[in-house]
């Protein structure tokens, strides 16, 4: 069983929120490292709600960065797609049900 990545980030109010790290991966493009993760909380649709940020895995407490530009958000929203593809082609296989 693979081992979770749980973390805390300070919100803008100061409030300390335990997240869990879902993935991380650095972009050949941009040449930057990104962590996508989940505080576990689900939007209104009951859709578990997911961020992402860049981060510099050499720091021992590394501070998380905004994305800065859109082509970020598209390369992480590509990723994330294909990750929902490949979940629900297992689950259809296995024959349960995605959703």
């Amino acid at each position: 069983m693979e081992e979770k990545m749980i973390f805390t980030v300070t919100d803008e109010e100061g409030k300390n929120i335990e997240c869990e790290a879902l993935f991380t991966f650095e972009s050949d493009e941009t040449g930057k490292n990104y962590i996508v993760y989940t505080d576990n909380t689900t939007d209104e649709e009951g859709n578990t709600k997911v961020y992402a940020a860049i981060y510099n895995p050499e720091e021992e407490n590394t501070t998380l960065k905004p994305i800065e530009t859109e082509k970020e958000w598209k390369i992480i929203e590509t990723i994330l797609d294909e990750l929902q593809q490949e979940a629900n082609k297992q689950v259809s296989e296995e024959g349960g049900n995605a959703e």
